[in-house]
């Protein structure tokens, strides 16, 4: 990211964000090297910290994903894996496993991720657009803003780098 960036560059690479939908992550187990290469290649574009091998085994540890087969991780645990590096920034664990629980117990897990998935990257390429919460579908509510504290955290910490880069320190008089 040069000096000279701006929000409107950041608001263009955000636009161009691909996320994985559940039919586009792989349907064969890997191993935890795999894991890694695969979230941190997902998540590198919209500049969120590498997922490493101790968070994803401290995951297993607190049950906030399932345990691997013969250390062998599958799509369910990918998927929890690329949630929970998005909203780990801003809720514990513990919160962010209930949330996902409760959008799941209404519906497929797989079709909860594409929902979110779609969510979020609808909300990353315009940031600015209105959303709606609604009464009438909770847990889709649950997923629209957990997708806009996503994209605002995403938006705060560019727009905090961005002034410090531009921010020149003033000497204070005392």
């Amino acid at each position: 990211m040069a000096a000279n960036e701006t929000y409107a560059d950041w608001q263009a690479r955000m636009a161009k964000v691909i996320l994985p939908k559940w039919i586009e992550l792989p349907n064969f187990d890997l191993y935890m090297d795999q894991v890694l290469l695969l979230i941190n290649e997902t998540l590198q574009p919209l500049g969120v910290d590498p997922v490493t091998a101790a968070m994803i085994n401290n995951y297993v540890k607190h049950k906030v994903i399932l345990s691997p087969v013969k250390k062998k991780y599958q799509i369910m645990q990918l998927a929890d894996i690329i949630v929970i590096s998005l909203l780990k920034p801003s809720y514990p664990l513990d919160k962010i496993r209930q949330g996902i629980d409760q959008v799941t117990a209404t519906g497929y897990p797989k079709r909860a991720y594409d929902n979110f998935i779609t969510v979020l990257t609808n909300q990353l390429h315009h940031p600015d657009d209105p959303i709606t919460i609604s009464d009438q579908d909770l847990s889709h509510s649950l997923t629209t803003a957990a997708a806009q504290l996503i994209v605002n955290k995403l938006r705060t910490d560019e727009l905090l780098r961005l002034n410090q880069v531009q921010t020149k320190p003033q000497q204070i008089e005392k």
